[in-house]
């Protein structure tokens, strides 16, 4: 699918970054040259992508997809994009409001999509809705060896990531002989394009699976040639074009090379393209069904060939580095400096490939598949506030758009639970379709994401044009936030209850007011009350009643420490309350200070949190999180030590991907909130005044900044 490229708002971004203009300026070829990823073997965990935000192809070390299954349980070699979706056959007719159950959390019956115990068609319809539909893996592109060959015939490997480019760089030995391979990604197309030179002929492999439909896996059944066909419906001399049918699901696979080579079909779903020379340069794009060939050919036109990509990656990648936010350690002494910078710089590309296309991204973006491959709207601020907040709110309002396409779904939920504006889903797909869940269903605090992105676009670009286009969906949500919240009349309050909180391992049936659902409440809200003013209208006089009166963060007897909600009285105690996220901490870091808490037993929490949590339950947006946190109160020292904190889930490998287990090798909420976290330090927020708060000031930490926005 066709991608725009579109730098807004960077003269504005360097404006508001103008305290930073007294310094020298980084040099950005040499951050990046010293960053950029290499890998000497193969390694599961060692694979590298390229992609455009809404495409993502990922190689091993042969700079192609060569061994996908002895890849599967590392990091896989996938390709995937935003529009590549399957369903499995639905023969019972299962209905989406079978999976509907009633619950009583605001003295009413409320129906909410869950997940069944009990054998019978809700089970079968949740189950159903649940797994369906789920992202597709689109293809494998990779050499063609002789049957046995395995890692062991490579030697001398040596692959780079070039970020500077957006290109990786392959070479090694095969079999003793030479093979050099360079591997891009169109920036607007979803192609991927290489280069093969070696010292004799080469051949590519083109392979493609059968869904899997499984929770968190590569998507490949490659077991299941029966059900599914790849059939060559069109060919030239250095051109073939592939058909691909997956049930009711259809997609082309066009490809293009230069030289002399020959496309065979070597067994079903498995063509071979065999060259007749040393070089072989060859562009596979992967293209949604259109109505007719002709349409097809006038949306995409030719393919381009290898050179042409590679110039346009090249071109697309230097642009972005030059025009984004950038943080250099190189002048820091304390010796873990070099490692947060390669996180930072790592983090920066793989959000930019894996998390800006037109539909919030999976957790783990384009690579492979969790949840089915569906997203999760909760996630989706810490995937991508840091994009305008880094100068590239383009790539943010890329996928803020889907939200018009969810209203009407959105609108039906808030409806058909009695409560007025739109509830957005917890986890969903590009037609949010809200999936059952016996969790995500009774998650609210993804609800003023909206929100609350949408204000950092329209700060980053002053553009009239974001106001206009969001005005109506952020009143929408605002609508839902105030219906939702429960006056409490006894003690003249509003509360929040009924739901699963941040912090998963509170119960929806007992939880009141857990501290990170407050605080959002109140900036949303805010907020929303702020773009009414923007645009010349009044504002909401009741929604001004309810953020007077909103309950504050509730306190331990001693009134020393916040609690994980006000039935959690043994917050710190009991396990269930010191695992999972400590969610507590974003009430004050993902927010800015309201009247709702305190920042000095804020801090005592974050203490005790370092004391007694169970690191081992954390999840890798819990850093940045409490790093966001210890900055506003003053805590340098406590935010540096959290994001680089050496735990399982905190791991990150050579490619920058944030390791969790072995379910999920990759976890881009961890990288992209530690992008989010890395503004907060830089340039602090709305009123601080001082230059890098988020630093110690011990001399080690000399940490130079550009084109970095604060946040609210």
């Amino acid at each position: 699918m066709k991608r725009s490229i579109i730098y807004v708002g960077i003269a504005a971004i360097f404006a508001l970054a103008a305290c930073q203009s007294e310094k020298t300026p980084i040099d950005r070829e040499a951050l990046l040259e010293r960053n950029n990823p290499h890998v000497t073997a193969f390694d599961t965990l060692s694979s590298l992508s390229v992609g455009n935000g809404g495409f993502a192809v990922t190689v091993d070390a042969s700079g192609l997809q060569t061994f996908p299954k002895e890849y599967s349980k590392g990091v896989p070699l996938g390709t995937q994009s935003d529009w590549g979706w399957h369903s499995f056959a639905n023969p019972q007719n299962l209905l989406h409001c079978e999976t509907l159950k009633d619950y009583d959390y605001h003295g009413r019956p409320a129906p909410y999509a869950v997940q069944f115990n009990e054998a019978g068609r809700q089970r079968d319809a949740a189950n159903w809705y649940r797994v369906n539909p789920h992202r597709l893996h689109l293809g494998i592109v990779g050499l063609e060896l002789p049957e046995g060959t395995g890692f062991d015939a490579f030697t001398e490997v040596n692959q780079t990531l070039d970020l500077l480019n957006g290109q990786i760089n392959s070479s090694y030995k095969l079999n003793g002989k030479p093979v050099s391979v360079q591997t891009v990604c169109h920036p607007e197309r979803d192609i991927m394009s290489s280069m093969i030179a070696a010292t004799e002929p080469m051949a590519i492999k083109l392979c493609y699976a059968y869904p899997t439909g499984a929770h968190s896996d590569d998507a490949s059944n490659w077991n299941a040639n029966d059900k599914h066909s790849t059939t060559l419906v069109a060919s030239t001399d250095n051109s073939a074009t592939l058909k691909r049918v997956i049930d009711e699901s259809v997609y082309y696979v066009v490809l293009q090379w230069d030289g002399n080579a020959t496309l065979t079909e070597k067994e079903a779903n498995y063509f071979v393209l065999s060259a007749t020379c040393d070089t072989l340069s060859f562009s596979c794009e992967y293209r949604l069904e259109t109505p007719s060939n002709s349409s097809q050919e006038e949306e995409y036109g030719e393919v381009p060939a290898f050179a042409e990509t590679k110039g346009a990656a090249n071109a697309y990648w230097n642009g972005f580095w030059k025009n984004g936010g950038m943080v250099d350690f190189s002048e820091c002494t304390d010796p873990r400096a070099p490692e947060l910078e390669r996180r930072v710089v790592l983090s920066q590309y793989l959000m930019a490939i894996q998390a800006a296309g037109d539909t919030p991204p999976q957790e783990t973006g384009l690579t492979y598949n969790s949840w089915f491959g569906k997203f999760h709207l909760e996630m989706i601020w810490w995937h991508q506030s840091h994009f305008p907040l880094w100068g590239h709110p383009e790539l943010l309002n890329r996928t803020l758009n889907w939200y018009h396409r969810a209203e009407p779904v959105a609108r039906q939920i808030a409806e058909r639970q009695g409560f007025d504006g739109i509830r957005w889903m917890k986890m969903t797909d590009p037609d949010a379709m809200e999936a059952p869940s016996k969790v995500g269903s009774f998650l609210i605090w993804q609800q003023p994401h909206l929100i609350h992105l949408a204000e950092l676009v329209y700060r980053a670009t002053k553009d009239e044009a974001v106001l206009k286009n969001y005005y109506d969906l952020i009143q929408k949500t605002a609508e839902f936030m105030y219906s939702f919240a429960t006056y409490d009349s006894i003690n003249d309050r509003y509360i929040l209850k009924g739901i699963i909180a941040a912090q998963e391992t509170l119960r929806a049936s007992e939880n009141v007011n857990p501290p990170m659902e407050l605080s959002s409440w109140h900036y949303g809200l805010s907020t929303a009350q702020l773009w009414r003013e923007r645009m010349g209208e009044p504002r909401v006089p009741e929604w001004d009643t309810l953020l007077a009166k909103l309950s504050p963060l509730a306190k331990d007897a001693e009134g020393k420490l916040y609690l994980a909600s006000e039935d959690a009285t043994d917050s710190y105690t009991n396990i269930r309350f010191i695992s999972d996220h400590p969610a507590v901490t974003g009430a004050l870091g993902m927010y800015p200070e309201s009247r709702l808490l305190d920042k000095e037993i804020m801090n005592n929490t974050i203490d005790k949190i370092f004391e007694v949590w169970n690191w081992d339950e954390t999840w890798g947006w819990d850093y940045p999180m409490i790093a966001m946190c210890a900055v506003r109160v003053g805590e340098p020292d406590k935010a540096v030590d959290a994001l680089l904190m050496k735990n399982r889930t905190n791991t990150c490998l050579v490619s920058g991907h944030n390791y969790q287990d072995k379910r999920l090798r990759l976890y881009l909420p961890g990288n992209g909130g530690l992008l989010t976290a890395m503004a907060v330090m830089c340039a602090g927020w709305d009123g601080c005044t001082e230059d890098t708060p988020g630093f110690p000031k011990d001399g080690k930490w000399n940490v130079k900044w550009e084109g970095l926005l604060p946040m609210p």
